[in-house]
């Protein structure tokens, strides 16, 4: 359970770069995924910024209970990792129903798929509860 403190930074960090970016319009054409500038997909792409910014929030604020040592930590951790793979199964259901392969749309996302369900049964078995392992000790 340690390391999910250093993949909430990651991702939660990650995903407030990648707003950041894409407001700014500073992802380079090579790395857009088909059809990038279509209303539609600006629109779709655009409908996860709330989500994404709950993951973040979720995930920063885990962090920062579990340094206070507030067993709180659990419930915003677990939150953060169902919101993170929803995330990522709307992308990839996206580009599956789209028909459309990019690896560089495709991992990212099915990483935000795929790693919460590594810690989610942890989280919600109370009998491997550990301390307060996304605090620096």
């Amino acid at each position: 359970m340690s390391s999910l403190r250093y993949l909430f930074l990651f991702v939660d960090i990650g995903f407030i770069v990648y707003w950041f970016i894409t407001a700014l319009h500073l992802i380079p054409a090579e790395f857009v995924y088909n059809d990038y500038a279509n209303p539609i997909l600006v629109n779709w792409n655009w409908s996860f910024f709330p989500l994404d910014l709950l993951v973040s929030a979720t995930g920063l604020y885990s962090i920062w209970l579990s340094r206070r040592k507030d067993v709180r930590w659990r419930s915003f951790a677990l939150i953060s990792l169902v919101l993170t793979s929803t995330s990522g199964l709307q992308a990839i259901s996206y580009w599956v129903l789209a028909g459309e392969f990019d690896p560089t749309w495709w991992t990212p996302n099915l990483f935000l798929l795929v790693y919460p369900l590594f810690f989610i049964p942890r989280l919600i078995d109370d009998s491997n509860a550990e301390g307060f392992p996304l605090s620096r000790e």
